[in-house]
């Protein structure tokens, strides 16, 4: 069975007992391929630049400590650039600085501090001089450390500024008397009113044609709502390398031939000797690791972890019993039960870390040598073999682990496998309450088996056989792929792929650092071609892949740092259409009287009675903010002009207004209206400076030529 688990390419996940390790910050050599370390800016903020070399830097220290995955380290980092210098410009303007005891108190609220025993007192208390300490040993351990641990502070410090300057913006954000009244007004003035009104859907869409000069014009008169990142749309076809039926069916016959016995020439003997299928096999692992694409292994499982499909069947095989063919995970398979018995499924354990100086993840802190741990480890289990229900407490006060710290050194539920080899063979292999010491790179563990948890389980012998490409197939993949790259450069892209039997893949957008193909998954190679200087619109290229075989063009390039008509359409587009909509409707709704408008509508006119503006849904329309706004001040019988709604064009004629009575104070609205405006500051604001900004991005250019 576990042939299975390995076909599922489940390989087995070592997790280490993680000792503290607060900061690793390792600055190794530079970027391989590509990369360019001139004097050029990969980009200014309002005439700031970001140095190539700084920006390097901290992509790779984001990479080593795993902050982000892939291509997307490169847009964080970014965006960390251009908000630190648009606010660190705040910053300056306004004054703004941060003493010694502030960033000492802001250090005391973080988690990794204030909550963490190693800087807190007998008393549970918050020990300044733990942290002094702390900081003088980050200090004697290197220019690495001690940088690292002044990256920390200074980021600290970014961010207590930070809310200390939203704070400011949030405390000098007030409401008026006024205001307050005008909210009170808003939810509790009401307005009947008749009205007629012409819904847009009432226009068909394709009546109303929208072309990419228009959308480009709106974008250029609102800049600010479309600003983006410099892109590239391209088009692509991908020719995965798979098997074809006929190789497939290869594959089974293969297989089927080890139910039989067969026939082979003994070269000792000079004669043909008769060889049992699988099911006479004598040593079934020998015959397994000799036939199969994936090794015997000899794993017990239980009937929920057998694929599901075939879990019937496989479970309740009689030993020595074959099942199969079967495909699973493109191999074809057949599995021989071998054993069926109760087995370990998993372990409650406890453990107490004693970790020394250079041992694997030890905290900066850690100061014992590897002799004085293994003394220490020692001593621990004698006090435990003395008083086993000690072991909790002890775990508490003397592990170095953190990740069991605060449970008395215990993990439960752990599955074979999930630790370190000597930490899981412990555990497995001794019984319940046996205490002991193991060495692993982490240090010494003082253990105790806790609990055990058992299952009925199978051991499955499985020969694989992978479905994969012949030659022959290979040799078909490749002439397809040649033939539509030759092609696309002379005939339409996708007319040209639906000739080939293939599939063109959608214009897609891809920013710089991308590494991701919608349709395809990642092919960071691709995307940095289509970026590269001398690659031009039209340009063809294809990439050869273990999967398959890429042909991409290049369709557009957009390095205005507004949006292309194409990626503004869904938003500008049903905005334009409502405009050219109303247009026609206003033409229908032609009069001087709410009747006669209605009349050359061929419409009704509709009763909306006390709507409020806070809730200015009118009777089969929807919701009409600016209708009803207008209604609220309207006379009786007095008429509006033509209104263009959410949902239509609208003639409003006035019957009354319901007002809401005065209030001695509007206090409780005040403070809503307040909080609901202190909330929206920090995006307010932030999205205030980034529109406004000069920001000009040379990413792709720098790096990626």
């Amino acid at each position: 069975m576990a042939v299975l688990q390995k076909i599922r390419e489940k390989s087995g996940l070592l997790i280490g007992v993680i000792g503290f390790s607060l900061f690793a910050f390792i600055i190794g050599g530079l970027f391989e391929g590509g990369i360019t370390m001139g004097s050029r800016n990969v980009g200014s903020i309002d005439g700031v630049d970001i140095p190539t070399q700084s920006f390097q830097m901290k992509v790779q220290m984001a990479q080593q400590n795993g902050q982000t995955q892939g291509s997307q380290v490169y847009n964080t980092v970014w965006n960390n650039e251009v908000r630190n210098i648009l606010l660190g410009t705040e910053f300056e303007k306004t004054g703004l600085r941060m003493g010694k005891d502030q960033l000492i108190n802001v250090i005391k609220t973080h988690p990794n501090f204030g909550q963490n025993p190693q800087f807190l007192n007998e008393a549970g208390q918050f020990d300044m001089a733990k942290l002094n300490t702390f900081i003088a040993q980050m200090k004697a351990g290197g220019p690495e450390q001690w940088n690292a641990w002044k990256t920390f502070e200074a980021d600290l410090e970014k961010f207590a500024k930070e809310q200390m300057y939203y704070t400011l913006i949030k405390s000098s954000v007030i409401t008026t008397n006024l205001e307050a009244k005008f909210a009170y007004m808003k939810d509790n003035d009401k307005a009947t009113f008749d009205f007629v009104g012409v819904t847009y859907a009432s226009i068909n869409d394709d009546q109303v044609k929208i072309t990419d000069a228009e959308i480009e014009g709106y974008v250029k008169k609102y800049p600010n709502q479309f600003k983006t990142q410099n892109s590239r749309e391209v088009e692509y076809v991908f020719i995965e390398n798979k098997a074809s039926k006929e190789d497939e069916t290869a594959a089974k016959t293969i297989i089927e031939d080890f139910l039989k016995p067969s026939v082979v020439f003994n070269s000792l003997t000079k004669k043909n000797d008769t060889v049992q299928g699988f099911k006479n096999a004598k040593n079934v692992v020998e015959y397994v690791n000799a036939n199969s694409d994936v090794a015997y292994d000899s794993t017990y499982y239980s009937k929920a972890e057998l694929p599901a499909e075939f879990a019937e069947q496989l479970y309740n095989l009689p030993a020595g019993e074959v099942f199969g063919p079967y495909m699973f995970n493109n191999h074809y398979c057949i599995s021989k039960l071998v054993s069926k018995k109760e087995v370990t499924e998993s372990v409650d354990a406890s453990h107490i870390l004693i970790a020394y100086k250079d041992a694997q993840n030890a905290a900066p802190t850690v100061v014992l040598t590897k002799e004085e741990a293994k003394a220490k480890a020692d001593d621990l289990l004698k006090q435990l073999e003395a008083n086993p229900g000690n072991f909790a407490a002890l775990a508490t006060t003397n592990t170095d682990d953190p990740g069991s710290k605060d449970k008395g050194g215990k993990y439960e539920g752990v599955k074979q496998g999930q630790m370190v080899p000597a930490f899981d063979t412990y555990i497995f292999n001794n019984p319940i309450g046996k205490l002991g010491i193991v060495e692993t790179d982490f240090g010494f563990h003082v253990l105790k088996v806790d609990n055990k948890t058992n299952k009925e389980a199978v051991q499955l012998a499985t020969i694989a056989k992978t479905i994969e490409a012949s030659e022959a197939t290979s040799n078909a993949l490749y002439s397809q792929a040649t033939k539509f790259e030759e092609g696309a450069a002379t005939k339409e892209f996708s007319k040209l792929a639906t000739e080939l039997g293939l599939i063109a893949q959608p214009v897609a957008k891809v920013g710089a650092f991308d590494d991701q193909l919608p349709g395809v998954g990642p092919n960071s190679d691709a995307i940095s071609w289509a970026y590269r200087k001398n690659t031009d619109i039209g340009d063809i290229k294809r990439f050869d892949t273990p999967e398959g075989y890429l042909i991409i063009k290049l369709v557009s390039v957009n390095e205005t740092g507004l949006m292309t008509a194409t990626e503004a359409k869904g938003m500008v587009e049903p905005i334009l259409k409502k405009q050219k909509k109303a247009e026609m409707i206003r033409k229908q709704m032609a009069g001087t009287t709410l009747e006669e408008v209605a009349k050359n509508a061929k419409v009704a006119i509709s009763v909306a009675t006390e709507v409020a503006g806070s809730n200015s849904t009118i009777p089969n329309f929807g919701q009409e903010p600016e209708v009803v706004g207008r209604a609220v001040t309207l006379k009786a019988n007095e008429l509006s002009k033509l209104i263009d709604g959410n949902n239509g064009v609208y003639m409003i004629k006035g019957k009354s207004v319901t007002k809401a009575p005065e209030l001695p104070n509007y206090n409780a609205f005040k403070s809503r209206v307040t909080t609901n405006n202190r909330n929206s500051v920090q995006n307010a604001v932030y999205g205030a400076l980034y529109n406004k900004a000069e920001i000009e991005d040379n990413r792709a250019k720098i790096l990626l030529q």
